[in-house]
């Protein structure tokens, strides 16, 4: 099979699975009971494609083959094609982006199984991966705007998707409206490279760099980091993904783990030769990422809601893959965003599974006529569940280890990595680095420590729900565990494609930075600075062990001192920060601030302004289109006397007028 033919297939069979999976049921409304057909047509539409990705990176890749479909536009000398480029950042991409939403979909069959709209949330999975796809694999910036977009059109839709509760259909709005903000900056910067550069197409941008000044490659990079906060959480547009736990959580692995939220990473890898040209803007990248990061942290730490806390790790992660590009360090963040990819999804899908067994224990104790608050996502509702889900447990631990960084987990690699290159870039000169690598360190600590916490709170101690001893969770269906399976085993093994540069002494190489950048003859798509001063091999062992001792210190801590206190340790953090934990717990007043400042002042405004004029002129004319209806209506019925002398006269009178018509 040709290359062309193969990317174009894994382009269009989610868009197919999307299409069938929407429309037919609609027609054949018998359909809707096959729940196991349309789960697996919907997870085919997705691993085929995967498949067929593998065969490509199985062959390699030694130039960037561009698969052009047909020209979308042109005016003048301006021309936009619908092409796809296939290089080892965007199949790396594509690997995961479908590997992982195949498991995702894998998992839904088993989680949704009892909803009544199972076929339109897996056509909108398929949809969500179809534009995706078409973000990663675009070979100009308005194709990747258009998957950009995309996804953020179905991202409203899935999150929104219970929109019943009206909390969920303000939770999409809300992440449909922040990330406009981020897109209007996104096209800012599109205009202004169609103005210097002529066109859109990658190769375009980065060759006709050179004919741009300086000041205007800072304002274009600034601005698509802009349109990257939004995309990917950062400071200050963060606010919507934590709202964004109101869908399902299969939703949330897909969103949170290895698709959207890396969006705005992947743009500044893709452009990565143009970042590094601006210096001053990946300062203020590397800040705001180290920044998010932290903030993030000390608000997960506060957090009961058990989807709320891994949100905010996802905040936090996405900082820290910031951090690495502020500091040069593009094929580090991609390397992050992959094993983040495996422990993040098996976290989101692990909770999942959590909550599908206490919405039965919330089913039971109704059944038996409790009618106390209980919340199946409150950790405080839970504890002891080892005993009663012993692979979700198992596959949450493994993966708790490897966002924590325990030594030799998948986290452990990609982390110490990023750590590792912030030092480096301090140490070659940039004074800001060693600000983002001490910041980088206290959110390691609180990521091993909130993440254990989470971990103990749920399964370690005794039950803390109600009528305990009669009512109890089951273990979640295969389908939802398998994944789970195989996600923690690749948050164990998946840091392998990335040891540090001191394994090169036996041997091991660092396979992602070759792949990205390049190695010898080879040059790939993902630039990295040149660094002078390079940190010696007992610096770097030094720093190793310094990231591992963090690690595993914040997890015995979190391990002892929940053991010992269970619910009392929340409280005894309360006591000891006291004001400062409730800022964290309020998440730093973000969502208050914005709705003192924008949202009320908008509404109210608009309310001011506009209610008038939509009230007299608006109402006016659609009441008075109505009065006229009326008037008529009145009109013709007055003539309707239901006598017949009237009707034949008023025949008559017509004939007499006509013919009169015609002679005049």
């Amino acid at each position: 099979m040709s290359t062309d033919l193969t990317v174009q297939l894994i382009i269009l069979l989610p868009l197919i699975g999307a299409a069938l999976l929407g429309i037919l049921p609609l027609f054949a409304h018998g359909l809707r009971s096959y729940k196991g057909l349309l789960g697996v047509f919907g997870t085919l539409m997705v691993a085929i494609p995967f498949g067929l990705a593998v065969t490509l990176f199985a062959q390699g890749v030694d130039t960037a083959p561009v698969t052009s479909v047909y020209t979308w536009m042109g005016v003048g000398d301006f021309s936009i094609d619908i092409a796809y480029r296939i290089d080892q950042l965007s199949l790396i991409m594509t690997l995961v982006v479908t590997g992982v939403g195949a498991l995702i979909h894998v998992y839904a069959t088993g989680y949704m199984a009892e909803d009544r709209s199972f076929w339109k949330f897996f056509a909108y999975l398929n949809l969500f991966i179809f534009m995706m796809l078409n973000l990663v694999l675009a070979d100009n910036l308005l194709l990747m705007f258009l998957g950009w977009e995309g996804v953020g059109l179905c991202s409203y839709l899935l999150i929104g998707f219970w929109y019943e509760e009206r909390k969920n259909s303000a939770a999409a709005s809300k992440a449909f409206i922040v990330n406009r903000v981020g897109d209007f900056c996104f096209l800012i910067a599109m205009f202004i490279l169609v103005r210097e550069v002529g066109g859109l197409d990658f190769d375009r941008i980065l060759s006709g760099a050179q004919l741009m000044s300086e000041g205007t490659i800072a304002m274009v990079v600034f601005l698509l980091f802009l349109g990257a906060t939004g995309k990917s959480a950062q400071i200050p547009l963060f606010v919507w993904l934590p709202d964004a736990m109101a869908g399902p959580t299969p939703v949330s692995a897909l969103i949170h783990a290895a698709t959207m939220v890396t969006s705005g990473l992947y743009l500044l890898a893709r452009l990565s030769p143009l970042v590094l040209m601006t210096p001053e803007v990946m300062t203020v990248i590397a800040v705001v990422g180290a920044l998010t990061a932290i903030v993030a942290a000390t608000i997960a730490l506060t957090q009961r809601d058990i989807k709320r806390v891994l949100a905010y790790s996802t905040v936090s992660q996405l900082g820290y893959m910031f951090m690495a590009a502020g500091v040069g360090a593009f094929f580090v963040a991609i390397f992050h965003v992959i094993t983040h990819a495996f422990f993040k999804a098996c976290l989101f899908l692990g909770s999942g599974s959590v909550i599908h067994g206490m919405h039965h224990v919330e089913h039971d104790l109704r059944h038996k006529g409790y009618d106390g608050d209980f919340d199946a996502q409150d950790m405080h509702c839970m504890g002891g569940l080892k005993q009663y889900m012993p692979v979700t447990r198992w596959t949450y631990l493994l993966a708790t280890l490897a966002i924590a960084g325990i030594p030799l987990t998948a986290g452990f690699f990609s982390k110490d990595e990023i750590l590792f290159k912030a030092f480096e870039y301090g140490y070659d000169g940039h004074g800001y680095a060693w600000l983002v690598w001490g910041i980088g360190l206290i959110t390691a600590l609180l990521t091993a420590f909130y993440m254990t916490r989470s971990y103990m709170l749920t399964f370690e101690g005794a039950p803390r729900w109600p009528m305990k001893e009669d009512v109890h969770p089951h273990e979640s269906p295969r389908s939802m565990t398998l994944p789970l399976i195989i996600l923690a085993g690749l948050s164990m093994v998946g840091g392998a494609i990335g040891f540090p540069k001191v394994a090169e002494k036996i041997g091991l190489s660092n396979w992602i930075h070759d792949y990205l950048v390049g190695h010898g003859d080879h040059s790939g798509p993902v630039a990295e600075p040149e660094v002078h001063a390079h940190v010696s091999v007992a610096a770097e062992i030094v720093l190793i062990l310094l990231g591992a001792f963090i690690a595993v210190a914040g997890v015995w801590w979190a391990w002892r001192f929940f053991a010992r206190y269970e619910l009392g340790g929340d409280q005894l953090i309360r006591d000891r920060f006291g004001a400062l934990y409730r800022w964290w717990q309020s998440s730093y007043y973000w969502d208050r601030f914005y709705e003192r400042t924008i949202v009320r002042p908008v509404i109210g405004g608009a309310h001011k302004a506009f209610a008038p004029f939509d009230q007299y002129v608006v109402d006016g004319l659609v009441n008075a289109a109505a009065r006229v209806s009326m008037a008529f209506s009145w009109l013709f019925g007055r003539l309707q006397t239901g006598v017949v002398q009237n009707y034949a006269l008023a025949i008559l009178l017509g004939s007499v007028l006509m013919i009169a018509l015609f002679l005049i």
